[in-house]
């Protein structure tokens, strides 16, 4: 059966549950590839931010409502419709091209398909002559169900104007941080300056750490860390000289929870466990909120202490995350409020493929590079590349914080079951109580010589008092350790 024609301004009803909208078109010669772009917007007919924007860059939403699928003459946005959040009211749909116009498009056109992929709406679009940028159609609710509104609207600003339009943080130069302040007291010698991080290499090596401060002119690479220390019972005073540069209300706070962290370790008969403390924060777009009221930056204090007990030096590796993943310059203790101050923000929305370096100038990482999707796959991944290539010592203990989004799972459960045999904890922390996945299945994770991962979520993490997020923190790992232990991964 044909499907119902729609002429600019009509609507129909369109069919219920999975749906497929694809927009298809003829490309003259030398035309550029168009791209499809979905906007996920709210009762004010703007995003709800900037992770409502799928498109060639973010092709997923993070609700698991739209995926979008893309050839060179047509692209797909599958719409799970119950799955739409719901204070989406709308759904828009536009294709566009970069640095150029659609004067070689014809046969443009839109079509609504059910989930058998029988077409039940066609809207033709025409006029296309001197844009970039052409809205077909907008998916809209209607009471319980929804509606196909055929639009036709065009952009002569392209995609970057469509989605200014919208609410959508176009990507403009980033501004750099501004320089800290300078120290309220003498800070003990510097280190030698380290060069800008860069792009980890493909074959594991030995690991060169990112910088911990500003870095200097470009100097020898420095030399890869040193074994720690065989384990034992750590000098009280391990971390004290870097701990005197902390501001007075920071260093009592963290001697406080350091005690804490102490407690909670003699009544699991561990005072003399060490371990690599790794950090992991997730930067997705639907993390802002939870960046933007400190709520992140609380955690990192938090979890100082831990590293502080546990690490011989106080020096926690630490990885961002979101679309792509980046290494973050080692966190020293007492480098703590700088290093929040540099390091903990949330992803950007990436427009236009820009080739940008990784590392900006300063040490810090370019957020746009990160982006705001869940590929949690990628950063688990180089965490191994980078455990493996370390000489002997104490086990990676991973901290991995996230707020769910999670569909990676096949890929997660191959990780997992690889780096069983590896000296590495994964402890994966939920900060709410969003889509978690594989994460929530664990413990039934079958294929793996230990079980080398532990899981809990959080309503509000600031409502957890520290005894119980250290109690928490630490209930799986002493298991995993006799379990490794008597499995030969650890000797």
């Amino acid at each position: 059966m044909s499907p119902q024609t729609l002429t600019k301004g009509g609507n129909a009803p369109v069919p219920t549950g999975e749906i497929r909208v694809v927009a298809r078109w003829r490309r003259a010669a030398g035309t550029p590839e168009l791209d499809l772009t979905g906007l996920l917007l709210g009762g004010s007919g703007k995003v709800r931010s900037d992770a409502d924007m799928v498109f060639y860059n973010q092709p997923r939403h993070p609700s698991g409502a739209a995926t979008l699928e893309a050839t060179p003459d047509a692209g797909t946005l599958r719409v799970s419709l119950p799955a739409v959040p719901a204070d989406v009211a709308k759904i828009l749909l536009a294709v566009s091209v970069h640095g150029s116009t659609l004067d070689g498009v014809s046969d443009l056109h839109l079509t609504v398909e059910d989930g058998a992929g029988a077409a039940a709406l066609r809207f033709d679009v025409t006029d296309t002559a001197g844009l970039a940028a052409v809205v077909l159609g907008e998916l809209y609710r209607r009471g319980d169900a929804w509606k196909l509104r055929a639009v036709g609207q065009g952009w002569s600003a392209g995609l970057d104007g469509l989605a200014a339009a919208y609410g959508i943080s176009v990507d403009a130069p980033e501004q750099a941080p501004p320089a800290p302040p300078a120290p309220l007291q003498a800070p003990p010698p510097a280190p030698q300056a380290p060069l800008a991080p860069q792009a980890p290499p493909a074959a594991p090596q030995a690991f060169v750490p990112p910088p911990v401060a500003p870095p200097a002119p470009p100097v020898a690479p420095p030399a890869p860390l040193a074994a720690p220390p065989a384990v034992g019972i750590p000098a009280p005073d391990a971390t004290a000289a870097q701990e005197e540069r902390l501001p007075v209300d920071m260093r009592k706070r963290l001697s406080m929870r350091k005690q804490i962290v102490n407690v909670v370790l003699t009544k699991k008969g561990l005072v003399g466990l060490q371990a690599r403390v790794i950090l992991v924060l997730d930067a997705s777009g639907s993390m802002t909120t939870l960046y933007g009221d400190g709520t992140v930056a609380r955690v990192v204090e938090r979890i100082a202490a831990v590293g502080a007990r546990l690490t011989p030096d106080g020096v926690l590796p630490a990885w961002t995350f979101a679309s792509n993943a980046a290494q973050l310059p080692h966190l020293t203790i007492g480098d703590l409020p700088r290093w929040i101050k540099l390091h903990v923000r949330e992803g950007q929305m990436k427009l236009m493929p820009r080739s940008r370096p990784l590392y900006r100038s300063d040490g810090t990482v370019d957020m746009r590079e990160i982006g705001i999707q869940n590929e949690e796959q990628k950063v688990m991944t180089d965490i191994i590349r980078v455990v493996s290539g370390l000489p002997p010592g104490p086990p990676a203990f991973v901290l991995f914080f996230s707020d769910g989004g999670i569909y990676r799972d096949t890929e997660i459960e191959q990780i997992l079951r690889d780096a069983a045999g590896l000296p590495i904890f994964w402890q994966f922390i939920g900060l709410g109580n969003e889509d978690y996945g594989v994460l929530e299945k664990l413990d039934t994770l079958a294929g793996r010589v230990v079980d080398n991962a532990g899981f809990f979520a959080v309503d509000d993490i600031d409502r957890i008092g520290d005894e119980e997020l250290y109690e928490r923190l630490l209930t799986e790992f002493p298991l995993w350790l006799t379990a490794a232990r008597a499995a030969g991964v650890l000797r």
